[in-house]
């Protein structure tokens, strides 16, 4: 399985045990919250550089 495969999997199956442990709301508090985190630590210049570059061109 590909890199992107096993990430996707693994995201996806902390998702379902984070809903299955918590409520919903805080469940999906750290779903969104921990991307929107992530995006918001980039510079400037990095922010730009994702939103130019399309997905497949990322793994440059």
């Amino acid at each position: 399985m590909a890199n992107r495969g096993a990430y996707a999997v693994g995201g996806v199956a902390v998702a379902l045990v984070l809903i299955w442990l918590l409520p919903l709301w805080a469940a999906l508090l750290i779903i969104v919250g921990v991307p929107a985190g992530g995006y918001l630590l980039l510079d400037p210049a990095q922010r730009r550089r994702l939103r130019r570059v399309g997905r497949k061109e990322l793994r440059r």
